[in-house]
Parts: C-alpha cells; structure tokens; sequence
C-alpha cells in the first residue's frame, strides 16, 4: 500500500466509529462524538428546529439524543446521545492548516455510513453566506477543501492525516468546492457556551469578507500585511448603514487589527452588541473612519 493510501485508511479506521449518522425532524446529517459522556457536535442547519432525534453508528447501535444548543451563525450544534457511544474524536486546531496540506472527510452522504474521501485544503480564511428568503446567515472564516461532499456529510468531521477534526463539513458549494467550519479557539469556545448556556449571543455587522494583502504603501504606514476586503455588504444591516461598502479594505475594528475572519469574529459576542464599534478601512486611496453598532443576532436575523 502506498504513503498516501496508508495516510487515508489509518484516518478511516480512527473516525468513522465515532462518527454518525443523525435524523432530525425532516433534516438528516452527521455528528462527530467529542467527549467521553456522550456529546456530539454537528452543524445547526442539520437539526434545524428539532429538540431531539437519533443517532445511528457504522457498528449499527443506535440511539436518541437530545439538542444541546445551536448556533446558527457559526453553523454548530451540540447534541447528548442518550445511551453509549463511541471513544471520542481529538479535536484539532485548524489554525495549523496549509493550503494543500491532505486532508479527509468522514460522513453519512446519501445515507451511506461511514463514507470516507480525501482531498487537500484548497483555500482558507473563507466567508459563507447562507440565506432563505430574506434572512441571511453568515458564516466566517470556513475551510475550503477539495475532498467529495454529497447531502448527508454535513455536520462529518474534516481531519487531518493524525486523524485530527480540524473542521466540521458545512456546505456543499459546487464539484470539487466543500465547506466546513473550522476547529480554532473561538470554534471552542462557542461550542463550550452551548454546552453550558444552550445558545451564545451575537452581534452581528453584516459583512462578507474575505482576506486580502494590502498594498505596499500601506503596509509601510500600518505595519500591516493583510486586511479583510469587504465582497458583501447585507443591505439595511449594521454595516450598510455604517456607511461600509463593497471593496473596502478593513483595517481596524475596535481600534485592533484584523488580518482575517477570525480577528473580526472574534469581537462579535455578546459584549459588543449595541456598543459603538469603530472601523477604519482604505477606500480609494484615502483611510476612511466609520462607527458601526452591531446588533444581536437573533434566532433568524432579517433587513
């Protein structure tokens, strides 16, 4: 057997155990065991409105669990199966992640348990924005892997070649372009909140960013190297009537630099909510001050 093959096969036997199958209401998906007593995480939009459902593992045992606590935003949900499962998962840290780097998905696509494909990071530092009729979800700094997805892995485990989750797969965006929501500090900390609380308040701006390098000038008068260039302005949302528009290049928010997604997210917690946040962008060769007040982000936020 080939490095590559052996990589693949090693990552397979370790999670596909521990990874399984959910029904939810009328949505269907996957969970990824997390702790020894019995917590699975999975993706919000996968248990949808359900408070409970079943679980199903590649041994066959099957059992119910119970909605911990979602949060859309970030696209994560907790559920407590309620008999035994599984030796949990290691979780990883994504901000380790390479572009290029191999990774592997395990998941239930189409109702086939314990599927497994592999690919490579194909882009990092990603915005999702998710929407139904006029509510818009906005998921931030998204891991952009090549590995097959089909209906079904969403809430699967992404890991890498030490059968680590870095991240848990979210989207389907086209052939050969999956999503998943990476595992980092803040992704811990929003999933000890729903453990504890059930849900964890937002403010929310209504941007779609993506990272960017700025230009030489500016990176001799900021001492920065990267900032996050707005792509989507939410119409009528806190940014929109900051004055923020499609193109700018976000410096500062809250007088701290932000280089990607993740610096911005980071702010966005229930402190900063109806509190004046000061954003400082480049647009058209000038530094443009602007002060955004980020609402809460309710259970569907709409403008």
């Amino acid at each position: 057997m080939d490095d590559y093959s052996r990589i693949v096969s090693s990552v397979a036997r370790e999670l596909q155990p521990k990874v399984a199958g959910v029904r939810a209401g009328q949505g269907s998906g996957s969970a990824v065991v997390f702790t020894a007593d019995g917590f699975l995480l999975t993706n919000a939009h996968v248990v949808g409105r359900a408070r409970s459902g079943t679980v199903a593992f590649s041994d066959g045992s099957q059992g119910d669990f119970t909605v911990v606590g979602t949060d859309p935003l970030s696209d994560l949900a907790v559920l407590r199966a309620e008999g035994p499962t599984p030796e949990p998962a290691v979780l990883g840290d994504s901000d380790g992640l390479v572009v290029g780097q191999l990774v592997v998905a395990v998941g239930n696509p189409l109702g086939l348990a314990g599927s497994v494909t592999a690919g490579v990071v194909s882009g990092l530092g990603r915005s999702l924005p998710a929407r139904s009729g006029s509510a818009v979800r906005l998921i931030e700094d998204v891991i952009q892997t090549d590995a097959a997805l089909n209906p079904g892995n969403s809430g699967g485990a992404l890991a890498d070649a030490e059968a680590r989750v870095v991240g848990i797969n979210t989207a389907v965006a086209g052939v050969g372009l999956g999503l998943a929501v990476p595992m980092n500090a803040t992704t811990r900390s929003i999933i000890a909140t729903l453990m504890r609380d059930g849900r964890v308040r937002r403010a929310y701006l209504g941007l779609v960013t993506s990272p960017a390098p700025l230009p030489e000038n500016l990176r001799r008068r900021t001492g920065q190297a990267t900032a996050l260039r707005v792509m989507e302005v939410v119409p009528g949302s806190p940014a929109a009537r900051a004055g923020l528009r499609q193109g700018d290049l976000v410096l500062s928010a809250g007088r701290s630099p932000v280089g990607d997604a993740q610096s911005l997210q980071r702010l966005m917690f229930a402190e900063a909510i109806g509190r004046p946040l000061p954003i400082t962008v480049y647009r058209n060769g000038a530094l443009v001050d602007v002060i955004a007040e980020p609402v809460e982000l309710g259970p569907v936020s709409q403008f």
